[in-house]
């Protein structure tokens, strides 16, 4: 059985965490590029050629790409051939994103009881972190910083069977248009089908972490994400002041679920859709 000590956790997430404030994904990068180039509008244009200029100096000053550096999303897929030395795995966890987020100067966002008294943990920790064994003996950690003007636009619909194909549809394109310019569009959508209500909410997390440019690996799942980003695309939204791209992806995944339901959750992701991915 291989082992790993959870001090080599506790520095990589640390980086990833840095890495992820400070360095647009290519994908999504190149989505920017490609959308400044189809873009109707002057003025989309015009905010798109900001955008992108911001993520290049990010990239080349290493400064964070937007003032809000989210709260840290985790997804990890832990080896059951894999023995965690020296700690917990969710303390190391937590200790990296507390590192990270100090030595990187980001800011911290996280407020420990969220209605009374609402205090700032000063470190950005508890992440959210979701674990999952799987065969092997390695350690897979994607982190993404989520920022709230987006995720405060994000919703879940629980539909029925009946409402088919065109009420999935429905149900994105109307909380789409209920967040309107609000999440710092070009956005990236993230969309879960099926599970529960939680875990439709979960899938669509992490929709958002798979490339721009990978489509899902069912045809016809594939189809609709193209197809709900034409029908986002046409709404007008554009990028912050009106314009023709509005959205840069729609990611799906889905998950069995009960015959008498269809959950749909959406996670609206603003520009900035950063992540980060190590293997150990």
């Amino acid at each position: 059985m291989r082992t790993i000590q959870v001090k080599k956790i506790t520095e990589e997430v640390a980086q990833m965490c840095k890495e992820a404030a400070y360095y647009l994904p290519g994908d999504v990068y190149d989505a920017l590029k490609k959308g400044r180039e189809t873009e109707e509008s002057p003025v989309g244009r015009d905010v798109l050629d900001q955008i992108i200029k911001n993520a290049e100096i990010a990239k080349a000053e290493d400064r964070p790409i937007c003032q809000d550096t989210g709260m840290a999303i985790i997804f990890v897929e832990v080896g059951q051939d894999l023995h965690i030395e020296g700690g917990s795995l969710e303390d190391a966890i937590n200790a990296g994103v507390a590192k990270g987020y100090t030595e990187g100067y980001l800011r911290k966002s996280v407020v420990e009881e969220p209605l009374f008294n609402r205090k700032n943990t000063q470190n950005n920790t508890p992440a959210i972190i979701y674990t999952k064994i799987v065969d092997g003996d390695k350690i897979k950690i994607q982190l993404a910083p989520k920022g709230f003007g987006s995720e405060n636009k994000s919703d879940i619909k629980m539909l029925v069977p009946a409402d088919g194909v065109e009420g999935v549809k429905k149900a994105v394109l109307d909380i789409i248009l209920h967040a309107s310019c609000n999440p710092c569009p070009p956005m990236v959508v993230g969309v879960g089908i099926g599970g529960t209500m939680d875990r439709a909410a979960v899938l669509s997390k992490r929709a958002l972490i798979r490339p721009t440019n990978v489509r899902n690996a069912h045809p016809d799942y594939a189809k609709l994400e193209l197809e709900l980003l034409d029908l986002i695309n046409k709404t007008g939204i554009g990028p912050q002041l009106g314009g023709t791209t509005s959205a840069l992806a729609v990611n799906i995944e889905w998950g069995a679920t009960h015959i008498a339901g269809l959950p749909v959750a959406v996670t609206i992701c603003c520009h900035a859709m950063r992540h980060s991915e190590r293997v150990l």
